[in-house]
């Protein structure tokens, strides 16, 4: 029998010469890499995400584009989500699964120990720019998560080739703290480099004017503050309700978390979109994980534990008295919010004491307490009478 009668085997090799076809056209060889966008929950309307998305791929030949969600009409493909729920979770099975290496979305929340590196154009010279970190958090005591945004920083942007990027330390609260802490880590075999401040007086202590020339490859602050400077370098020019520039708040980076999702705000215009879509693939293709694995061993070689261990000296007395264990795990889909990040553990404890089962994590605007449905109403009153809220 020819084996060109064989359906299969057409459908095959018609495939072939398409990808060969589109290769010739766009210079682009090899498999490319799959990034998703969600497109629900913007507020400036999932159309706005579609032409981010589309022109992604029109400038990105060597990317592929998921669009999640419904209602639109486009010739990119389409993986339907009702809503923000499920166009999550159909996300998060694509990227477990494999059939993306990295996505692209909006208000989602990552565990304690996971944030964000934003990636911004800065006015004076539009200079790209790595803030680390812009949402989410690393650790719940200020200094020690400032010194993991500096490792994490790192990782990004040499997953997207810069080896050798430079690092300042935002003039605020802890700075010379994390300083004296990150110079220690360089003096035992880290590779940091860092950057000197425009001002007459130098430093690695970075001021205003530093932030508005690019200075640093990575700025180091905290996330509440990197969140800030985002909306500020993205919306300068439009009066903040439609970030026109950069790249969006960046990919949560961690110790053991191998996914690769990169954050928009809900006023992300489509220049946004596009770019964040750009920076997801970047990051896939420069192996973030690898690179935040090598980073994370590199520091600990050189004593990143100990360092960590001496600022936040003995572990907090849980104020409920006893240590607790949770009960059997649920899933979580519902979020308790306006809890101060130093009392997350402990009013997850309470709930834990009260049998219900929560975790902690970061959304959108501050730490947050998530349960199940079931338990969401009783988890409120007893963090009401425990003060928390």
């Amino acid at each position: 029998m020819n084996f060109l009668d064989n359906e299969t085997t057409k459908r095959t090799i018609g495939e072939i010469f398409e990808e060969i076809a589109d290769a010739l056209e766009t210079g682009t060889f090899g498999a490319k890499t799959k990034v998703g966008i969600t497109i629900l929950g913007s507020e400036l309307g999932k159309e706005e995400i579609l032409v981010g998305a589309e022109k992604a791929q029109k400038e990105n030949p060597s990317l592929e584009v998921v669009v999640i969600g419904n209602g639109v009409e486009t010739n990119l493909r389409v993986v339907h989500g009702s809503d923000e729920k499920e166009s999550h979770e159909q996300m998060d099975k694509m990227l477990c699964s494999g059939e993306l290496n990295a996505a692209v979305t909006m208000h989602y929340s990552f565990p304690i120990g996971v944030s964000t590196v934003g990636r911004v154009i800065t006015p004076s010279k539009g200079r790209e720019m790595y803030i680390a970190t812009t949402t989410g958090t690393s650790a719940t005591e200020r200094v020690s998560a400032m010194i993991k945004n500096a490792i994490y920083g790192l990782a990004a942007a040499k997953a997207c080739g810069n080896t050798d990027p430079t690092v300042g330390i935002l003039n605020i609260d802890g700075a010379r703290h994390v300083e004296r802490i990150l110079k220690q880590l360089k003096d035992n075999g880290f590779p940091i480099r860092f950057t000197e401040s425009v001002r007459g007086d130098g430093g690695v202590v970075m001021r205003g004017n530093d932030l508005l020339f690019g200075v640093p490859d990575i700025m180091v602050t905290d996330s509440l503050t990197g969140n800030v400077l985002m909306k500020m370098f993205s919306a300068y020019s439009t009066g903040g309700n439609y970030e026109a520039v950069g790249y969006g708040y960046g990919p949560g980076i961690g110790e053991k978390y191998n996914k690769i999702i990169c954050i928009l705000s809900r006023a992300s215009g489509a220049p946004v979109v596009a770019n964040a879509i750009k920076y997801a693939g970047e990051l896939a293709k420069g192996n973030l994980t690898k690179e935040t694995e090598g980073l994370l061993a590199a520091a600990k070689k050189a004593g990143l534990d100990e360092m960590l261990n001496s600022v936040e000296g003995n572990p907090k007395v849980s104020n409920i008295g006893q240590e607790v264990k949770p009960p059997p795990a649920k899933v979580v889909t519902e979020e308790i919010p306006g809890i101060e990040i130093l009392e997350l553990d402990n009013a997850a404890q309470l709930l834990w004491k009260n049998n219900i089962y929560a975790a902690t994590g970061m959304g959108c605007t501050g730490p947050i307490i998530q349960v199940a449905s079931e338990d969401k109403e009783k988890a409120i009153e007893f963090l009401k009478e425990g003060k928390f809220i």
